[in-house]
């Protein structure tokens, strides 16, 4: 199996990425600095990559170098995301309701991959964006997706940002 470099001085063998909660004052100027110009991009304040790290005294190259690597811990902390699958019954509306269900409760279901049904069921997975549901209503999501008519399983296979 290949080996892929992580940046950390270490190699991976599975290739996954590594991260880390580092304190701002342990940052490398580079870093902070491509923090800012993110900022500055994000906010409309600056323009153009170039504005941006001329600004906040970064060389492009630089900004390049780490903008896809840095990201702040609040905005990891709003994107989080689920995968269900479900089995459903091969009926006209089923999915429209669990699709209801979740916007219902500020769900935001950003893929849907489902199997042609076989046998009157479908196995669809969805991953669904719940950072703007309330911690009680993304604990109750999958029990209330399991109540519905239609639904002959459902279970959370995945969780990330």
């Amino acid at each position: 199996m290949a080996q892929r470099h992580t940046g950390t001085g270490e190699s991976r063998e599975d290739g996954a990425e590594r991260y880390f909660l580092v304190r701002e004052d342990m940052l490398p100027e580079a870093v902070l600095k491509t923090i800012q110009a993110k900022e500055l991009l994000a906010s409309g304040e600056a323009k153009t990559v170039h504005e941006a790290a001329e600004r906040v005294g970064l060389s492009r190259s630089a900004f390049y170098k780490y903008k896809d690597g840095v990201h702040p811990l609040s905005k990891l902390e709003r994107e989080r995301l689920v995968t269900l699958s479900m089995d459903l019954e091969h009926r006209s509306g089923i999915l429209s309701r669990v699709l209801a269900t979740i916007a219902g409760l500020e769900g935001n279901v950003l893929t849907i991959h489902q199997t042609i049904p076989l046998q009157g069921m479908a196995n669809v997975v969805l991953s669904v964006d719940i950072s703007q549901m309330s911690d009680s209503d993304a604990a109750r999501l999958l029990e209330t997706i399991r109540g519905q008519d239609g639904v002959r399983r459902a279970a959370v296979v995945g969780r990330g940002a």
